[in-house]
């Protein structure tokens, strides 16, 4: 951890509480943050107790990457990659749906979960090849000072995952008083945070449940606890495309989009006939 003082660090341009329905909040979506903070489009916070565990049922992707991170809570997951297993409290779920797949989560024996589901629009490259998952322990996430890299590299710390563009996506957890600052890598224009427990000052308050914006700039983001405090932080290079969306898919066109939405249909089909996946239910 380095000091910083607050006259070089970016300034909030935005914030939101996004709208919540149950236990999950929808912090950012590609119809309305997502369009500015691309690669990012899609945010939800989850925040569950036993009583209120939530289920998710199959359901189908395309055009995107999707990474689920819990704090709290171990979720049994399935995909049509064809894994199956347990996640455990701190793994990370990497499901980079490409041309299509569908997966399914559920908290294990209703246990109580805390944590975020994050998409990222996938490159014109990637956004029609075949779909891929991973799936991380939490022994194999790389810790930097108080951040463990998700996505990206921070420090002498890399994610081993893929990333498909230039992007950090870190899970940072501060105690009471602790400064943290982060120098954006170059051209990491892009970047947002969102406070899961706690409270911090990041050039303006931010508080539990709530998603902040940063001015596009290159200057770096300096925070400050108050209370112990977690949050999670996203940067990258813009995504340069504009955003096509299906129901469950983002593409850079209505060509790729239709692609990926055919596959997803196919796959859909065969589950609807597969008696160990019945419930998949085609939205696309």
């Amino acid at each position: 951890m380095t000091l910083a003082t607050r006259t070089e660090a970016r300034a909030i341009v935005h914030r939101t509480r996004g709208s919540a329905h149950g236990p999950i909040t929808r912090l950012m979506s590609p119809g309305d943050l997502g369009m500015f903070l691309k690669p990012f489009v899609f945010l939800d916070l989850v925040r569950s107790t036993a009583s209120t565990g939530q289920k998710f049922g199959m359901h189908p992707h395309s055009g995107i990457a999707t990474l689920t991170f819990l704090r709290e809570g171990d979720v049994n997951y399935e995909d049509t990659t064809g894994k199956k297993g347990v996640l455990p409290a701190g793994g990370v779920e990497w499901m980079r749906a490409g041309n299509g797949v569908w997966h399914t989560g559920a908290p294990v024996e209703g246990s109580p979960m805390l944590g975020f589901q994050l998409w990222v629009a996938l490159p014109a490259s990637e956004e029609n090849a075949p779909a891929e998952s991973l799936y991380l322990a939490p022994s194999e996430i790389s810790e930097e000072g108080p951040a463990r890299v998700l996505l990206g590299h921070y420090g002498a710390a890399r994610s081993p995952i893929p990333a498909p563009a230039d992007m950090n996506y870190l899970a940072v957890r501060l105690k009471d008083g602790e400064r943290w600052n982060y120098a954006t890598p170059a051209g990491h224009t892009v970047a947002w945070l969102a406070v899961d427990t706690g409270r911090l000052d990041a050039g303006g308050p931010a508080t539990a449940g709530e998603l902040v914006v940063f001015e596009e700039s290159g200057q770096a983001i300096d925070v400050v606890a108050y209370g112990d405090t977690s949050f999670v932080l996203g940067s990258a290079v813009k995504h340069p495309h504009d955003l096509v969306m299906g129901h469950h898919s983002v593409h850079t066109s209505k060509a790729t989009l239709a692609q990926g939405e055919a596959e997803i249909r196919r796959i859909g089909a065969r589950l609807r006939g597969t008696a160990g996946l019945q419930g998949a239910r085609e939205k696309a």
